[in-house]
């Protein structure tokens, strides 16, 4: 005697050991359908690498856009009223002061990538294809978005150029040359103007996103304080790793690099954007319901006549923009490793 369901497979709903009602991903008749789970799970995936990615989106003031209210978003800033330092006149009611706001708007773009896996692929690959490929995306779709903020905010026309190892003055990028590094006597004078600004701080700092290039050359001031040294007592950043004269410092390679031929640039020497700023100095549109999407197609679905593709994607509305620009301000420097960035920069065509 022997029994037959020992051949049948956990497809079929059996574990290949006789045990019957095995639930597996690739159920999706009605009543037993786990693919909401597996929705889920993908969409979990995606924005959790996503997130991993987010270093200059994480400070941006967040504005919600309902679906059905247009392509536009707005901020209101409010002009702050001046001080009342004429005396009163007893008897006498004042003017009082009038409100000023001023409305600053953007356009939302959407963006989005996607992959086609072919059935054979997905079949025989060894590593779970699908899986895999929304990782990758997460981590597309978070540098993605964070450039376009980053990019947004370079484009600040408060900017400090970091002077000569001599000590010389430098007005333009062009003048900058290897020995224009950042220093802690930079970093200083530029929290000295945000706090002249009236720039209000973020969580009690302000804050500034550098190239590991140049948090190199920081890293060996007296005064700097390793993250690990405050953790406990703070909200850490995403990327965050130390602080320095009142300045939280957020790491990444997505930083802004510039690296050109023209003689409006340093020759064969990589330019890092420094961005400091403090709270709300600029805006993040977060769109209700197409913030970030995942979306995967099955063969059943896309795959043509023969079934013979399944497609994984995303998609996303996003913009930003500069609402107070007297509180952000780019430095721009080289360093140690500005000869090497520069070769890497041109040879994969920038970031």
């Amino acid at each position: 005697m022997f029994d037959l369901q020992m051949f049948a497979t956990a497809q079929t709903g059996y574990d290949g050991n006789g045990v019957s009602n095995v639930n597996v991903t690739t159920m999706n008749t009605t009543g037993n359908d786990l693919s909401p789970e597996m929705k889920t799970f993908y969409d979990t995936a995606l924005l959790q690498n996503a997130k991993a990615e987010l270093y200059h989106n994480q400070f941006g003031r967040k504005q919600p856009l309902k679906s059905r209210s247009g392509k536009k978003v707005e901020w209101r800033r409010w002009t702050s009223f001046k001080k009342a330092t004429t005396p009163l006149t007893e008897g006498v009611i004042p003017d009082g002061n009038k409100l000023d706001v001023k409305s600053i708007d953007v356009t939302l773009n959407q963006y989005g990538d996607y992959t086609p896996v072919a059935d054979v692929l997905e079949f025989t690959a060894v590593d779970p294809v699908i899986a895999e490929a929304t990782d990758e995306h997460g981590s597309q779709a978070g540098a993605t978005l964070d450039t376009l903020t980053r990019d947004v905010m370079q484009g600040t026309t408060s900017v400090f150029y970091a002077p000569k190892g001599d000590g010389t003055e430098v007005t333009a990028r062009a003048s900058l040359d290897a020995t224009c590094k950042m220093t802690s006597d930079l970093v200083s004078q530029v929290v000295t103007v945000l706090k002249n600004n009236k720039a209000p701080k973020i969580d009690g700092s302000y804050v500034a996103i550098l190239h590991p290039s140049v948090t190199y050359d920081l890293r060996s001031d007296p005064a700097w304080v390793d993250v690990h040294k405050y953790a406990s007592v703070k909200e850490i950043f995403n990327g965050e790793i130390g602080e320095l004269h009142g300045c939280r410092f957020v790491e990444t390679t997505e930083a802004k690099i510039y690296a050109d031929t023209a003689s409006t640039h340093p020759a064969g020497l990589a330019v890092y954007g420094c961005m400091f700023f403090g709270k709300d100095a600029y805006g993040v549109v977060e769109p209700d319901g197409m913030s970030l999407e995942m979306i995967i197609k099955n063969k059943e679905q896309i795959g043509g006549p023969l079934n013979q593709f399944s497609t994984v994607g995303w998609k996303a509305m996003h913009a930003a923009k500069i609402l107070y620009p007297e509180r952000i301000i780019r430095v721009e420097c080289c360093g140690k490793f500005s000869k090497r960035d520069y070769a890497n920069h041109i040879a994969t065509k920038g970031n």
